[in-house]
């Protein structure tokens, strides 16, 4: 929806391409912080209600965008709804790890997380419905229907009992157990809180022991979120400008069809993840997107770049899967969402500049150089993964974590 209703606004307002890159970056600014926050918040009121605070927020000031009057109050609602958006993201994947089976916690958490993937499409084709008809106002409006997310995750989803183990919180742990009909072995029932301040959690990330699964998902996250949302954005401009000249209906296809490529792209990555283990998938489809980077820049036909940017949609996207299990796997419950939500908020910084810098490298040095500055991201990250990474394809959270 975001790529769809920027081309929109950017001609209603008539606004520089830089400009445009400013707002759109003012999300992703709202989003560092969200996912900077998030974690901490998840780790001291828990998953659950984390999830649904974020998400409450991240709807309403999608939706009140709709009533922006100039680029200083969109950016300025965008900001928030970028805070929950960005805090939210992060959160299912922590969740899910501290539930799912061993045998197949990698496969349920790309499976949840590729949800995201389907959310991009709805906007795409309803932005594609509603847009070039009515405008970018209406486009808003369907944020508001996220809120009735909010009641059923406080309903439904009972809070994780790893975390509450780790608040002494055994009253809690019975319950959810009874109420699933589960037996409860002695040891589930040996609870001792652990309090951790920013100050111990800090240390203990650029510890001996975590620094080096430190720098490599800060790494990981950057280059995902900065080559994703530096190319999605701005892929209906590329179309619908020279060399290319689409209409913007033509443009807004040809990015539907790009986006369709991420579905075959996270499920597939999906479902090697247990099978041929997190190293390899993010390391195969990193250097993959990368390859298919470079060649989009030397492309000089619109078939070129079609067949192009789908398979960086296919590759990056199936990195995103292995990124999505892989973080809440490295760090443990007593700080596992704000390890994860530090990760997510330093890779949102590098969403802040790639609104901004790709319109400014396309317009300065051209398509080849601002793809060749995709492919260089993107298997740079896929070798950091060879150097820096731990497999921990079925080991218990327990084992992979001090």
């Amino acid at each position: 929806m975001h790529s769809v209703a920027l081309k929109s606004i950017s001609i209603e307002w008539n606004l520089a391409p830089v400009t445009a890159g400013m707002l759109a970056s003012s999300f992703y600014v709202g989003m560092v912080f969200g996912a900077l926050l998030s974690g901490r918040i998840c780790d001291i009121i828990g998953r659950c209600k984390a999830l649904a605070l974020l998400i409450f927020i991240s709807s309403i000031f999608m939706g009140l965008s709709s009533i922006a009057w100039d680029v200083w109050s969109m950016a300025a609602l965008r900001f928030l709804s970028g805070f929950g958006a960005g805090g939210t993201l992060p959160l299912p994947a922590v969740y899910i790890a501290e539930y799912s089976p061993i045998r197949y916690r990698g496969t349920f958490l790309g499976l949840v997380e590729s949800s995201w993937v389907y959310g991009v499409l709805i906007g795409l084709f309803y932005g594609y419905l509603v847009v070039p008809t009515h405008g970018w106002r209406l486009g808003f409006y369907v944020a508001f229907l996220v809120i009735i997310l909010v009641p059923i995750v406080i309903k439904f989803l009972p809070e994780s009992i790893r975390y509450l183990q780790s608040k002494g919180r055994s009253n809690e742990v019975l319950d959810i157990l009874k109420k699933l009909d589960f037996d409860i072995p002695k040891k589930m029932l040996e609870f001792k809180e652990e309090k951790f301040g920013w100050r111990d959690i800090l240390s203990i990330l650029f510890s001996t022991y975590y620094i080096r699964r430190t720098i490599l998902l800060w790494v990981l996250w950057g280059a995902l979120v900065y080559t994703y949302h530096g190319i999605f954005i701005w892929l209906p401009t590329i179309y619908s400008e020279p060399p290319f000249n689409l209409k913007i209906v033509k443009s807004l296809e040809f990015v539907l069809i790009v986006t369709l490529f991420q579905i075959p792209g996270y499920y597939s990555a999906t479902f090697l993840l247990d099978k041929i283990g997190r190293k390899k998938v993010l390391a195969i489809y990193l250097i993959s997107a990368g390859i298919s980077s470079y060649l989009l820049g030397l492309s000089m036909q619109i078939e070129q770049i079609l067949i192009w940017s789908s398979l960086i949609s296919f590759f990056n996207l199936g990195a995103w899967a292995g990124l999505y299990a892989y973080t809440p796997e490295l760090y443990p419950t007593r700080f596992r969402g704000t390890g994860t939500g530090i990760a997510a908020s330093v890779g949102r910084i590098m969403g802040v500049f790639a609104p901004t810098l790709t319109p400014f490298l396309l317009n300065t040095f051209g398509l080849y150089s601002t793809f060749i500055v995709f492919a260089f991201i993107h298997i740079l990250a896929g070798f950091m993964v060879i150097i820096l990474g731990i497999e921990t394809k079925k080991k218990k959270l327990e084992k992979i974590s001090l």
